[in-house]
C-alpha cells in the first residue's frame, strides 16, 4: 500500500450509532434486525474500498438499554450470512472472553474464516456491563483487572488452537487413503488459571493464516492488552492531541515487546457530521440531537455507568458526584464523562444531552472533513478510520459519494483492493504457524 492509503472501516450499529438511530426517515426502523439492510451498508462499502465491516455487540440488555440494541442479530451468524454476499471486504465481529470459552470461539471464527476465504477478524472484549454475569453460570462479574487477566490467557489459548494443523497438514491422498500427515498436527494441552483446553482444534487454518485480532482498549490496562495481542486497534480518542499520544503510547508498548509498529493498526472511530456547507451540518447535527429526549440521553449515559440512574439528579445543577461508579463498566468512557463535566463545569442536562448526541470533532463540509482526516495521518495520529455513523442512512452514502473522491483526489485513498484477505487490505503480513520451520 502507499504510505499515504488511508484504512477504512465501517461499524455496523443497524440503523446507526445514535440511541434513537432508529427514528430518522432514512434508515430502516428495524434495521438492526434487517438483513437487507446489512447487506446494502456492507456492499456499498465493499464497492468504496474498505477494508472491512464490523459488529459490535453486548450481553445484557434491560429496559433503559438502547432501543435497537434490544432486538439485533448475534455477530458471527450475521458475519458468516454476509460473506455469501460479499468477495473482498473483511468481517469483523465483537465476542467476549469473560463470557464465552476458547475452544468455542476459536472454532467460530476459524469458520468464519474459512467461509470467507480469509476475510475473518475478533474484536476482541471484556464485556464491560457488570449485568451481563446474570446471563451466565460463571459467578460474580469480574473486576476490570481480573477480565483483563481472563482476556490474556483466552488469547493463548485461542490463537495456539488455530495452529494445531500446520498449512500443509491435510494430505487427502485417495490413493494412498492418507487424510493428514500426523506430524503437522499439534495439541496445545493448555490447563491454565481461567481456562483447560487439549486440543487440537477441528478446522484448519485460512489463507491468512489466523483471523485478525482487533481491539479497543482505552484504559492503561486495555492499551498494554492491545500493545501485546492488537493488529488492528480502535481509539475514541476526541482530539489530534489525544489520537497522536494514543497512537505512539500503543506502537512504543508494542515495540517493547518485540512486535513491529508497522504491522500494527490504529483506527480511531470517527462520525462526522457533514454537509456541503458549515451551515448544512449544523442543521443536520439538530436534526439527529432532536432525535433524543433529555430522559433518553439520561438513560444512555447512565449505560456506561452500568446503568447507573442519573435521573434522581437535578438537570441544571452540576454534574453529580457519584464517586467510583462507573469505574468496573466502560472505564476510559466514564472517567472522560467525569473529567470533561467537571472541567468545564457543566450541568447533567448539558452532559446527557451531550453524551447522547456528540457533536464529533469531524464535523462541517465533506472538504473540511476530509481535511480533518489528512491532517490525522499526517501528524502520525492514525493508520485509519472506523466510520461509527450517528444515523447509518444518507450521511452514510453522503460520505462515500463526497469525502472519499476527495481523499483520493488527494492522493490519500485508493479504493482498489491489492489484497483478497483482511490481512493483506490492512497491510498486515500473513500469520505464520508456530510449528512451521
Amino acid at each position: 500500500m502507499a504510505k499515504k492509503d488511508i484504512k477504512f472501516g465501517v461499524l455496523l450499529y443497524g440503523p446507526g450509532a445514535h440511541m434513537n438511530s432508529w427514528r430518522a426517515k432514512d434508515v430502516p426502523a428495524d434495521g438492526s434486525i434487517n438483513f437487507d439492510h446489512y447487506v446494502s451498508v456492507t456492499k456499498q462499502a465493499e464497492e468504496a474500498g474498505f477494508s472491512f465491516a464490523f459488529i459490535a455487540d453486548g450481553l445484557h440488555i434491560n429496559e433503559k438499554s438502547i432501543p435497537h440494541f434490544q432486538n439485533r442479530f448475534e455477530p458471527l451468524t450475521l458475519l458468516s450470512a454476509l460473506a455469501m454476499v460479499t468477495s473482498k471486504i473483511g468481517l469483523v465481529g465483537t465476542v467476549s472472553t469473560t463470557y464465552s470459552e476458547p475452544f468455542n470461539i476459536a472454532r467460530q471464527f476459524a469458520s468464519l474464516d474459512k467461509i470467507s476465504d480469509g476475510r475473518a477478524g475478533w474484536n476482541v472484549v471484556t464485556s464491560p456491563l457488570e449485568g451481563s454475569a446474570s446471563n451466565f453460570n460463571k459467578g460474580n462479574h469480574p473486576d476490570h483487572s481480573l477480565r483483563y487477566e481472563m482476556a490474556d490467557e483466552y488469547l493463548e489459548v485461542t490463537q495456539g488452537l488455530w495452529d494445531s494443523w500446520e498449512d500443509d497438514a491435510f494430505v487427502r491422498n485417495r490413493e494412498t487413503g492418507q487424510f493428514f500427515d500426523k506430524e503437522k498436527v499439534h495439541t496445545l494441552d493448555h490447563n491454565g488459571r481461567f481456562f483447560t483446553a487439549k486440543g487440537p482444534l477441528n478446522i484448519d487454518r485460512s489463507k491468512q493464516g489466523q483471523p485478525v485480532i482487533f481491539q479497543a482498549g482505552a484504559s492503561k490496562t486495555g492499551r498494554s492488552f492491545a500493545a501485546k495481542y492488537g493488529e488492528a486497534i480502535f481509539t475514541h480518542t476526541t482530539s489530534l492531541e489525544s489520537a497522536k499520544k494514543f497512537y505512539d503510547d500503543v506502537k512504543e508498548q508494542a515495540a517493547q515487546i518485540g512486535r513491529k509498529k508497522e504491522e500494527i493498526v490504529i483506527l480511531p472511530a470517527l462520525s462526522p457530521i457533514m454537509g456541503t456547507t458549515m451551515e448544512e451540518a449544523e442543521e443536520r447535527y439538530h436534526e439527529i440531537k432532536n432525535l433524543v429526549s433529555i430522559d433518553e440521553a439520561l438513560n444512555f449515559m447512565g449505560r456506561y455507568f452500568d446503568h447507573f440512574d442519573f435521573s434522581q439528579f437535578a438537570l441544571d445543577e452540576a454534574f453529580p458526584d457519584i464517586g467510583d461508579v462507573g469505574k468496573n463498566s466502560f472505564q476510559s468512557t466514564t472517567d472522560e464523562i467525569k473529567q470533561t463535566a467537571k472541567k468545564e463545569n457543566l450541568t447533567l442536562r448539558e452532559v446527557a444531552l451531550r453524551v447522547a448526541t456528540p457533536k464529533d470533532n469531524f464535523f462541517g463540509s465533506y472538504e473540511q472533513v476530509a481535511e480533518q482526516m489528512m491532517e490525522w495521518i499526517d501528524h502520525g495520529a492514525a493508520d485509519g478510520f472506523v466510520l461509527n455513523m450517528q444515523v447509518l442512512g444518507n450521511d452514510y452514502t453522503n460520505f462515500i459519494n463526497h469525502v472519499i473522491p476527495i481523499l483520493e483526489e488527494k492522493g490519500y485513498y485508493n479504493r482498489n483492493y491489492e489484497s483478497d484477505t483482511l490481512r493483506g487490505n490492512l497491510g498486515l503480513p500473513f500469520k505464520k504457524n508456530r510449528y512451521s520451520v
